[in-house]
């Protein structure tokens, strides 16, 4: 591996696609956009809600909106921009992520002509701002069970809002509490006395003077661990008169007389395809999730190039902490698992991009693919941000913890992302229920996988994904020689079949399982999956780890610079290898490690360690994060160190001195 890299091409092989949404974000985004340390819940929202007005127009998600209404029609753009709002501070992304992906991106997805000439363009200029009111206090995850019932009556014209009951009550709002004069509101369609499953529709809450309308009534959800700036509230309705031209109804009309008229019959499979619709917000969260955690790695490893801690036996001089190997194994392997995830969410926006980009009707296949990976990555790039956020904090020590170093508030922040936008524990479900039987809608709620006709016959086997890079997977693959044990662990082929064999026999697993479930326990469809879901939990993480790899071998693949290619390639094996390692247990149980090939990958790992140290700062300079936007106490005081520490230094080198 060269000792030199070319930082600018290794961040053009970071940047990707969208570099110049990302270049015009670092150069827009000055020092009113950054965190202010200290400040209370109510200063946090005035300045968010301030700062939200004042982007610049090229900034910001509302770039996914088509250009008539005010937008630029870039999908993947807008998904960019969350993660670079992201990088500056967490509330500002979520109140735009709340305005511009869930408020907006809802009317913009599930209404038709007329409620995009009402109301888009206010919507996306700021003018209106607006609640995406979907969870309620007693139902979060299982949304096709909402309480919440709006109910058409033909005489009046109307729809009749209600909150039957404190459970049904909408929690947890983003823009409720203070800001949102408009919320597109997800209740149970009842209409001639029949129920059509849960549908959205458009519900103004407050007058222009800010004031809660009839029937609206408003509270705050209260003190949060993060995202002060975030105005979290709670709605109730009291048979609030709703328009019938207010519904939502791309997925599903109600006539004057009440009939009701869907393209699509099936209220599961209708529900599924409106929720697909909104996959966006999901591919935003674990965005945003991961350029916390690019900050957060780039605060510590630039810590540990300047702080040092105990001398060696032979010289006075103390060691940098990221000199030491046990600070190499927490940065590291954090920082490798970061890029993988990284080439997985860019080919993810590109996928995005391409299925709901265009005019023509969304395939169906590709979006159900689409939600898959979007939940799976959504999951692992959380949970890999809390793990690794906390993991910087303790790297950095006392000053770890102080609110000026940015790490306090990057863990609150982020803390929320594991489970919003889907729960992920749930989430890895919806994955492992593509990868069993790719037809969720069959399956109805989320709790039980069931009803009895989830049985053997509806299992199928997984069938890899055909993506542009499959064929050099293939490849890869087909070119290990020999046995296992004689290939080395740094092979890629190797490393590829080893994810791809474990997921399979994985899912070979679940699938023996749950036949012999339905087989002994057909009419308890509910005790099928139970017994079986710690199993199907982790079919689901098995996928995601194979498909982050793929992503990372395919970007490595397309780098056109040969030592930022080599580079990538060590940091490669390193996330492979230590994926590996994290199962140890389970490889050696399954005889696909023998011992002494599973300590060799210690060794391995260990040797990639010190090789990739020298690259250490060169990895997070990567990002291409600007220093203003760390907001960082002890990186400003990084110059000074440095030049104190060499005085230091010189001092103590008689060479120098007699010079």
């Amino acid at each position: 591996m060269p000792d030199q890299i070319d930082l600018a091409r290794l961040r053009d092989v970071l940047d990707g696609p969208w570099a110049a949404v990302r270049n015009a974000h670092r150069e827009h985004l000055d020092a009113r956009f950054l965190p202010v340390y200290g400040e209370t819940g109510d200063q946090a929202r005035e300045r968010i809600t301030r700062l939200l007005g004042e982007l610049p127009a090229e900034l910001g998600m509302a770039s996914a909106f088509p250009t008539e209404y005010g937008g630029s029609s870039d999908v993947g753009g807008s998904i960019i921009a969350s993660e670079m709002l992201a990088q500056v501070d967490l509330s500002l992304m979520v109140k735009a992520g709340v305005q511009w992906g869930l408020f907006g991106g809802a009317v913009q997805a599930l209404g038709t002509r007329r409620h995009h000439d009402a109301y888009l363009r206010d919507i996306v200029s700021g003018t209106v701002f607006g609640c995406f009111a979907m969870t309620e206090t007693g139902h979060g995850s299982d949304v096709q069970q909402l309480r919440t019932t709006c109910t058409y009556d033909p005489r009046t014209q109307t729809f009749d809002l209600h909150t039957p009951h404190e459970a049904a009550r909408k929690d947890y709002i983003g823009n409720a509490a203070r800001d949102g004069r408009m919320a597109v509101v997800f209740a149970q369609l009842i209409t001639n006395g029949q129920r059509h499953g849960v549908h959205a529709w458009l519900v103004p809450i407050r007058d222009e003077r800010g004031n809660p309308l009839p029937g609206v009534s408003i509270g705050d959800a209260g003190a949060k661990a993060g995202l002060l700036g975030v105005d979290n509230g709670r709605l109730t309705f009291e048979h609030v008169q709703v328009p019938r031209d207010m519904l939502l109804d791309r997925y599903g009309q109600v006539a004057q007389d009440g009939t009701y008229s869907s393209p699509i019959e099936n209220d599961s499979r209708r529900f599924f395809t409106m929720l697909g619709t909104l996959v966006r917000g999901r591919v935003s969260v674990g965005g945003a999730a991961s350029a916390a955690t690019k900050s957060a790695l780039t605060i510590a490893v630039r810590y540990g190039d300047i702080r040092r801690q105990f001398g060696t036996p032979d010289a006075e001089r103390e060691v940098l902490l990221n000199d030491y190997l046990a600070h190499q194994r927490k940065l590291l392997p954090a920082l490798a698992t970061t890029y993988a995830l990284h080439f997985a969410q860019t080919e993810l926006v590109a996928a995005l991009s391409e299925v709901q980009g265009g005019d023509g009707p969304v395939d169906e296949h590709r979006q159900r693919e689409l939600e898959s990976r979007a939940a799976g990555l959504k999951a692992a790039q959380t949970w890999h941000a809390t793990r690794t956020i906390q993991m910087c904090r303790e790297a950095c020590g006392g000053a770890g913890y102080l609110a000026e170093n940015r790490l306090p508030s990057l863990k609150a922040d982020t803390d929320v992302f594991t489970t919003f936008e889907g729960d992920n524990t749930v989430l890895l479900q919806l994955v492992a229920k593509g990868l069993l039987t790719g037809h969720r809608d069959a399956f109805g709620s989320l709790d039980g996988w069931g009803r009895a006709s989830f049985v053997a016959e509806q299992v199928r086997e997984m069938v890899l994904e055909r993506t542009a890079a499959r064929s050099l997977i293939e490849r890869l693959i087909s070119a290990v020689p020999g046995r296992d044990e004689e290939v080395a662990v740094t092979d890629r082929g190797w490393q590829l079949k080893v994810f791809e064999d474990r997921e399979r026999h994985l899912l070979d697993g679940a699938v023996r399982r749950l036949r012999n479930g339905a087989a002994t326990k057909k009419d308890r469809p509910f005790d099928i999956f139970n017994d079986v879901q710690d199993h199907v939990l982790t079919v689901a993480a098995a996928h995601i780890d194979r498909v982050t790899l793929e992503a990372f071998v395919a970007g490595i693949e397309d780098t056109p610079d040969p030592a930022v290619r080599a580079l990538l390639s060590r940091l490669c094996d390193l996330y492979a290898l230590s994926v590996i390692e994290a199962n140890k247990g389970w490889f050696l149980e399954h005889g696909r490690l023998t011992p002494a090939r599973a300590k060799a990958i210690t060794g391995v790992v260990n040797g990639l360690l010190k090789e990739l140290r020298p690259h250490l700062r060169t990895l997070v300079d990567g990002f291409a994060i600007p220093d203003a936007w760390l907001h960082c106490a002890i990186l400003r005081e990084e110059p000074q160190r440095q030049e104190s520490m060499a005085t230091h230094d010189a001092a103590d080198d008689p060479q120098v001195v007699s010079a």
